[in-house]
């Protein structure tokens, strides 16, 4: 299950206010991508911006990881800012759908928060 919202915010000022919202919830921001830039640098570009941030929350990686480190797979959380029909969208996989995946439901309640957190974030930059 995606998380979408839509702004008419610009891509990169999405970006600027995630990577604050991330870091002031406790995420740290551990790469983007200019997924718009690096496709035009190798010769196959596409017709619209895309940057995709990397966040993680130090807490609840610890959490899920010491119960199953298959779950690193689905780690960090992406967030895509893309435009789309002349909007800006933010999107994200739910972490509660993802970890459905892993079987671990004891590990529900964090996934439940890590959503909730990433709503927040989303929502305060847009």
């Amino acid at each position: 299950m995606l998380i979408n919202f839509e702004t008419q915010k610009s891509v990169q000022e999405v970006r600027t206010a995630l990577e604050e919202k991330a870091k002031a919830k406790g995420f740290g921001v551990m790469a983007v991508h200019e997924v718009s830039n690096i496709l035009k640098n190798k010769g196959v570009p596409i017709d619209y911006e895309c940057v995709i941030l990397e966040v993680c929350s130090p807490r609840h990686a610890s959490q899920v990881l010491s119960k199953n480190a298959f779950i690193s797979t689905a780690m960090p959380c992406r967030i895509a800012i893309f435009q789309k029909d002349g909007k800006t969208v933010v999107s994200t996989m739910a972490p509660t759908a993802m970890l459905e995946m892993f079987q671990e439901p004891q590990l529900k309640d964090v996934a439940e928060e890590v959503e909730k957190l990433m709503k927040e974030i989303i929502q305060e930059s847009i």
